[in-house]
Formats: C-alpha cells, structure tokens, sequence
C-alpha cells in the first residue's frame, strides 16, 4: 500500500509495518524527522504541516495514519491545570476533528486518526485500545493491551517499551518524545487490520 503516516515522530506506530509499503512520513520537527529517516531509512520523510499535507495530498494514499497533536485533549493537562495554578486553561485544538470530519467525507482510501482519551469525553464514536483512541473507516477489531505505568516511565524504560534507542541523537525532551509513541505492536495490528479491509 501507499501508505501517508501523518505527525510521524520517531514512528512509534510504525516500527512493526515491515518494509513491503511504500511510506511517506510527515513531522514537522526537523530533529525528530532525522531520527524518523534514521530508523527508517526506506521511507520518504517531509518536514512540514502534517495538516496542510493531509489536505493537498489525501487522494494519492491507500492508508492514511493521523496522530494530530494531543497535549490539549489530555485529561493530564487538565488535571496539571486545575490542580496546580501557573498553568493557564487554553482551547482543545481542534485539528483532531477537522481531520476525522474531512477524512470521513472526502478520504476514499483507508484511514484511521489516533489521539489520547480527552479529559472531556471523546465526541465522534472512537475505537479505545489502551490509553489511545482511534477513529477509522474500518473495523478494528476489540484488542486488550495493557501498557503498565507508562506515565512514571522514564527515558529507558520507554526506549525498552518501543525498541528504540535515543542515545546518540540530541533532542530536547526525549521523555515526551518517547511518550508521544503509540505502541508498535498496536500500529501493527491496526495496519493488519486496514490490510483486511482493502481485500
């Protein structure tokens, strides 16, 4: 398949994917787009607007993976927020469900968005599998995933937990970077799961 891996990081989600598809990455980092085509060499890496991209690129993919930007849905956020006063409330960012709404009527291709389960309730009948939600156009199939104590993690267990080592590479918060990761294994399954559905 051709395969867009939106708001890529260090491709978490993609590490299990094998090298059968053809794959063009988006980050807009350039240090985290570096680690990206390190790891996966074989990939078209863009540094860029992973929005902007979805919308001029969205027709020429067979599968389409969307992880926007989650720091504003977090309930961890909010709970920091309300908690603890120097953090300032700020609006959800809505990118999240510009892209579900725009793929759902547009998109004829495959496509699945994933974000964290928001403090304010998920809107548009996401999929939960572990502590990510997942809105698609296929099925994906119940899965029971328990990742243990991911948020007192730290950098070596996270590296552990997702087959990378960030050693060599300076980036300013490998912790949130790590974090930012959905579990491979989970990315996987998903990919097997659109692989069904264009059958």
């Amino acid at each position: 398949m051709k395969i867009l891996n939106l708001y890529a990081g260090i491709g978490g989600n993609r590490k299990s994917w094998g090298t059968q598809h053809q794959i063009t990455a988006v980050e807009y980092d350039s240090q985290i787009a570096e680690v990206y085509k390190d790891l996966y060499p074989t990939d078209q890496v863009i540094v860029g607007d992973a929005h902007q991209f979805l919308l001029d690129h969205y027709q020429e993919f067979d599968f389409i993976w969307s992880s926007p930007p989650c720091q504003s849905h977090s309930s961890f956020r909010h709970n920091i927020g309300v908690r603890f006063r120097g953090v300032k409330p700020k609006y959800p960012d809505m990118t999240l469900y510009e892209e579900i709404v725009f793929l759902e009527f547009y998109a004829k291709g495959l496509w699945v968005v994933e974000n964290v389960n928001p403090f304010y309730g998920a809107m548009r009948n996401p999929k939960k599998i572990d502590r990510h939600l997942y809105w698609s156009n296929f099925d994906i199939p119940d899965r029971e995933v328990k990742v243990e104590k991911l948020r007192e993690a730290q950098i070596p267990q996270l590296q552990e937990l997702h087959g990378v080592d960030l050693s060599k590479y300076k980036l300013a918060n490998k912790r949130q970077i790590l974090r930012n990761c959905v579990y491979h294994e989970t990315g996987k399954y998903i990919l097997e799961a659109a692989e069904r559905a264009r059958r």
